[in-house]
């Protein structure tokens, strides 16, 4: 299961084998924390450290496998590598020995096509300086920063830190907030949080958590209840200004809310936060257009043991051949999976909300679905649209005027 670390900032080290990834993670961190040998491909599949970097804050550096190695092991070891691009906010690219050539110079086409910003190192610097031919071949491919960095030398630790904050995007570490532009001090959110099945033991989900502080740092009034005590909420003459609630009892939330009180959900928050709004609402409505024998995607950004509460892979499914009378075939991926090779097979996407991934990660399945032209939505906007109620929950995203 993915965990609450994996929506840092991430940030991929890549290179050739031997040109000291792992020891150049270790200088930065200040711990021995990935293996150093002198053995070629000695890292095999992505490693991730958690670490802290000043003026960024938590983040996740990648330890990747060499982008030369070899054989039939070599090349699953490079695929993984590769599908790490998709999935991070920075990349680092280690060079050595004035080595700069087709490996490097492909590894830079990929980072452009997903717009990944980069930093380009000639590690170990105290063997061997940078050339100036080395330059001008890495000049003409990008403009990216180049600098030189010896794991042995400590001073030069602080050179990369500022140079990993001038280039990594500041939304990727800024903190996010779920209620911007939608919410003022003193408005009263009341958050409807079911405890089900796949609810964890004795504590709240993520979205939830993040949602109760996000109320509080807008000098709001957070209050919560389970649908089964709505009902007893509403007797008390409490009138909230937004009701938020979990996609699953949508239905249930709007029949007893009176229609003055504005509705939403946290899946739909996660996904104007994570996404693109305008592209979910827009891909929601080609729900209509779904013929006998569509296949549908269904996108989970993490990974967990499945349930017949499950929301992604029992309850839309079901409620979506039940709405549209059509005969649909359903595939999954979850967490950060290989997306299918030939997305043309798919008349519709669905992504979950997205909170245990980063936005970066959900622009990157976004923009490859949209580059096909394949309309995509997300769960709890596809919910709404399945109840009647699409407008409703999409209305207080309409007139977005709080900073």
């Amino acid at each position: 299961m993915m965990k609450g670390k994996d929506i840092k900032p991430h940030i991929g080290i890549f290179g050739r084998r031997n040109n000291g990834k792992s020891s150049f993670i270790n200088a930065l961190v200040g711990q021995e924390v990935a293996i150093v040998s002198d053995f070629a491909g000695t890292t095999t599949d992505p490693v991730k450290k958690s670490v802290e970097i000043f003026g960024v804050g938590p983040a996740i550096l990648i330890d990747t496998a060499g982008i030369d190695d070899s054989g039939e092991l070599g090349e699953k070891r490079i695929k993984k590598t590769r599908e790490v691009i998709k999935s991070i906010d920075l990349a680092i690219l280690l060079i050595a020995q004035n080595k700069f050539d087709d490996y490097e110079i492909e590894l830079l086409n990929q980072f452009k096509s997903f717009d990944i910003p980069l930093i380009i190192i000639h590690h170990k610097s105290d063997v061997e300086k940078i050339e100036s031919n080395t330059i001008l071949k890495i000049k003409a491919n990008t403009d990216a920063e180049v600098l030189e960095f010896s794991s042995i030398v400590s001073a030069e630790k602080e050179v990369i830190i500022e140079a990993i904050k001038r280039n990594i995007p500041q939304t990727a570490y800024q903190k996010p907030s779920l209620f911007k532009g939608i919410l003022k001090p003193k408005e009263i959110v009341l958050l409807v949080t079911p405890i089900d099945s796949e609810a964890p033991d004795g504590r709240m989900i993520l979205p939830q958590v993040m949602a109760w502080r996000d109320v509080l740092d807008h000098d709001a009034i957070c209050m919560s209840v389970k649908e089964t005590e709505l009902v007893d909420f509403l007797k008390t003459g409490i009138k909230p200004n937004l009701v938020v609630t979990d996609s699953q009892v949508f239905d249930f939330v709007a029949s007893i809310l009176p229609e003055d009180i504005a509705l939403t959900s946290f899946s739909i928050l996660f996904a104007r936060l994570k996404g693109e709004l305008d592209t979910y609402i827009k891909g929601t409505r080609y729900i209509d257009k779904l013929k006998d024998g569509d296949h549908i995607l269904i996108m989970e950004s993490c990974t967990h043991q499945l349930s017949c509460d499950d929301i992604g892979r029992f309850k839309i499914p079901k409620w979506m051949q039940k709405y549209s009378g059509k005969k649909l075939n359903f595939e999954f991926i979850s967490g950060l999976n290989t997306m299918p090779e030939n997305l043309n097979n798919f008349q519709m996407v669905i992504q979950c909300g997205g909170c245990m991934a980063t936005r970066k990660q959900i622009m990157n399945k976004i923009n490859m679905v949209s580059d096909q032209e394949i309309p995509i939505s997300n769960y709890g906007l596809v919910i709404a649209f399945l109840n009647g109620i699409f407008n409703r929950v999409v209305q207080p995203f309409e007139n977005e005027q709080y900073n």
